[in-house]
C-alpha cells in the first residue's frame, strides 16, 4: 500500500510497536490477535528473516523477524515482548503470518493528514519497505510496507 492510498481516508486506525528503539505502527485491519510469547520451532535451513514458524489455535504460522528487512538492531527480549498474527496479501491471497514485537503500544486513530513521506534524506531505512512516517508523541513513527516486505523477502529465499 502506498501513502497516497492510504491517504484517500481521512483517518486510519494503528497499532503501535517497538522493534528496537523504533515505534512502528501497522494497519489495526491486518491484525488478527496479539498473542505473550509462544514456543517457536527453528526451521532447518531457513533464512534469517522467517526462521521459526509458532502453533496459533493449531495452525502453523511463519513468524517473522521485522528487524532483518529494516536494518533494526536486535535486542534482548523482556516481558514486554509480543507476537503479532496479521493477515498480509501476499500474490493477490490472503496470507497468515506473525512478527515479534518487543512491544505493543497502543491502538490509535490517526489523521492521514498528518503522514508524510520518507525524507529522500532518510538512507537509515529502506525506503522500498515503508509507505512513510508520521509524529508521533514521541517521536517519528514508521508505517512499514508489509506486503512489500514479506513479497521480497520471500522472493530472496526462493533465490538463495
Amino acid at each position: 500500500m502506498k501513502l497516497a492510498v492510504l491517504q484517500q481516508k481521512e483517518q486510519v486506525t494503528l497499532v503501535t510497536l517497538a522493534l528496537g528503539s523504533q515505534t512502528l505502527a501497522i494497519s489495526a485491519d491486518l491484525l488478527r490477535e496479539i498473542l505473550d510469547p509462544l514456543p517457536v520451532t527453528r526451521v532447518p535451513g531457513a533464512g534469517a528473516f522467517v526462521p521459526h514458524v509458532v502453533n496459533v489455535r493449531g495452525s502453523v504460522v511463519p513468524l517473522a523477524n521485522l528487524k532483518i528487512a529494516l536494518g533494526i538492531p536486535d535486542a534482548e527480549a523482556d516481558e514486554r515482548s509480543r507476537i503479532l498474527v496479521l493477515e498480509i496479501p501476499l500474490d493477490g491471497e490472503p496470507a497468515l503470518v506473525a512478527i515479534q514485537a518487543d512491544a505493543v503500544y497502543e491502538v490509535a486513530t490517526i489523521e492521514t493528514g498528518a503522514m508524510e513521506r520518507l525524507p529522500d534524506t532518510a538512507s537509515i531505512w529502506p525506503p522500498e519497505y515503508l509507505i512513510g512516517l508520521y509524529k508521533g508523541a514521541d517521536g517519528f513513527v514508521l508505517l512499514p510496507d508489509l506486503p512489500a516486505i514479506f513479497s521480497a523477502q520471500t522472493a530472496q529465499a526462493a533465490a538463495a
